[in-house]
This record gives C-alpha cells, structure tokens and sequence, in this order.
C-alpha cells in the first residue's frame, strides 16, 4: 500500500494543487490536512470559520499554518461566485438563491473547484454522499459522453491491484452506464499504472444463461467496445472465467482475456458492495475509495467512519485526478 501512494506522490512533486476540505472543523480533516501540508504534497483549502478552525487545531495539536482558509460569510470573491452559480444553474436559481445555498460548504467548496480556485474537493467525513455528491453535478457536471457519475475501490495486497466498480453510486445501471462505468474506470485504472483489462461480470459466460440480467451485460460489452474500440474489453464473464486462466480456456477460449483482467464492472451495486467487501475481509485486500469517476474536476466522498489515514489518502488521488 505505500508503494501505491509513493508512486501517486512521486507524480504530485512540485505542482501547485489545491484541495477544498469543506468539513474544516473536523478533527479528522484537520490532521490530514497538516500532514499533507507539512510534507508539501498539497495545499489544504479548509472552509469555515478561521478563527473557529485555528482554536479547533490548537486543541488537538495540529499545525495548519500552511493551509488556506476561505469562509463563505466573509468570501471576498463571494458576489462573483454568485453570478458564476447562477450563471451555471441556467435559470435554476436566482442571486437570491445563490447567496443562500452558497453559504453551505459543500456547494461554496464545490464552486471554489468549478472557478479554478482549487483543483479537487474531499467531503464525507460529516456529511452524507448525496450532500457531496449533488453540487458536484449541479456545478462540475459529469464528462462528455458520460451520463452519471460511478464510485471504484482500487483493491490492493501487497503488488496486486485490481480495479471494482461500480461499487458505491449506481444501484441498477442499464446497459449504457455499465459501458460508461467501464470506460470511467479504465481511466482510473491508468490513474494507479495498472494497464486495463476490462471484465463485464455477470452470473453467466458467453452466453452460458440466458436473461435479460445476462443481456444487459452481453448489450453493455457491445457498447463499451463501440465507444473505445482500443480498451481491452469483453464479457459476459462470470468471475472465474474473468479471473483464472484455466477457466478462461474452457469457457471463453476466443477471448482477448484469459483469466488475466484487472478491472471488474459488476453488474449492479449491490454485487459490487458485496464483492470489494468480500476481498477485503476475506482476501486481506485493502480497499482504496471509494473514488468518485466521470466528473469534469475531481470530488471524492469519504465515508463517515473514516480516520484521518483515510483522508489524507483520499486527498492524494483527488490531487492525482486534478493531473490526470
């Protein structure tokens, strides 16, 4: 596991990135945010109140001297990120509604990311996924040719690193966003140098059931291939077949991937969920996100049991994501 952050921070040497904590007076936050200050990976951006957040570091001993502190009440810039809010809502909202919504942190944070004011967002540690996740595609959008966001786990132990998703978004994706999700997650694959190898997970191999769950996925391959005919893609796969060469050779012998995939899209949330968890209690796997793919700029959404490990690490892909 250090290896992988070593090589994500090797990349993060002398580039200027900002990252907004919107939870800046979270004990959790602010520790991480002095660890990456103090080793000059980042620049920490926290929102609230400076006085509040400094008296908060100093009762747990943390130094924050190097990070930047924005508050919405007292934003200099604050009339320019209205007009940009209501200017990007299209009609949605008045500069009376934008002087409201835009005292709340995750939507100040996340226009501070949209204005270029910092290059990624980290939130979660206190707020739900659809407080971090909503102004995110309100403001940042999702890419082109991209409809919804997906959340992967990078799963590693010890050289192996493997690539789950959607594991955290979408509860029943159709065809089109399981080619999408795929696509997405080739990119973060790259993000951790893991050359991809995209399995489309099914309970069937080629046809071996037949459904319309089996079809949704034979369908998504079609797609996916369509849209990134270069990306080594194919499916239905169950997982073995996926996974075990051996296997491969039997079920799947015409395929470009014999038991040699590196990037699993399961066919909804609920199989995702349940198989990161699955590798990581059973298999020691650690599971790194879960990382937020398919917006503009990044925003990453921790989860509300997270130790400050946990977002410093967090900050560091979001940071690797703004270069990418």
């Amino acid at each position: 596991m250090s290896d992988l952050f070593s090589e994500i921070k090797g990349r993060l040497e002398g580039k200027t990135n900002r990252i907004v904590f919107p939870e800046g007076l979270d004990d959790r936050i602010l520790t991480a945010a002095s660890k990456l200050s103090a080793e000059g990976i980042l620049t920490p951006v926290l929102v609230g109140d400076k006085r509040k957040i400094e008296q908060k570091a100093k009762e747990i001993g943390v130094d924050i001297s190097n990070a930047v502190v924005e508050n919405p009440e007292d934003y200099d810039a604050f009339e320019e990120m209205v007009a940009a809010f209501v200017e990007r809502r299209k009609g949605k909202a008045t500069a009376e509604d934008a002087r409201k919504i835009l005292l709340d942190e995750n939507y100040f944070g996340t226009m501070l990311v949209y204005m270029n004011k910092a290059h990624g967002l980290v939130s979660g540690a206190v707020h739900s996924t659809a407080d971090t996740v909503r102004p995110a595609l309100q403001i940042i959008k999702t890419k082109e040719g991209i409809k919804k966001t997906s959340g992967v786990f990078i799963m590693v132990r010890n050289d192996e690193k493997y690539v789950f998703a959607d594991c955290a978004i979408n509860i029943a994706p159709d065809s089109q966003d399981l080619a999408e999700i795929a696509i997405a997650s080739s990119e973060t694959a790259k993000l951790f140098n893991i050359d991809p190898r995209v399995a489309m997970l099914s309970f069937s191999t080629k046809g071996s059931a037949k459904s319309e769950e089996t079809e949704k996925v034979s369908n998504a391959v079609a797609i996916a291939n369509e849209m990134a005919p270069d990306l080594v893609l194919d499916g239905e796969f169950q997982f073995d077949a996926a996974f075990v060469p051996s296997v491969a050779a039997k079920k799947a012998p015409e395929s470009e991937i014999q038991g040699d995939a590196n990037v699993f899209v399961f066919p909804g949330l609920e199989a995702g969920n349940i198989g990161y968890k699955i590798a990581q209690r059973l298999g020691n796997f650690d599971a790194v996100g879960p990382i937020l793919q398919g917006l503009n700029k990044p925003v990453n959404d921790l989860s509300r049991g997270c130790d400050s490990d946990d977002v410093y690490k967090l900050a560091i892909i979001t940071a690797a994501q703004s270069i990418s």
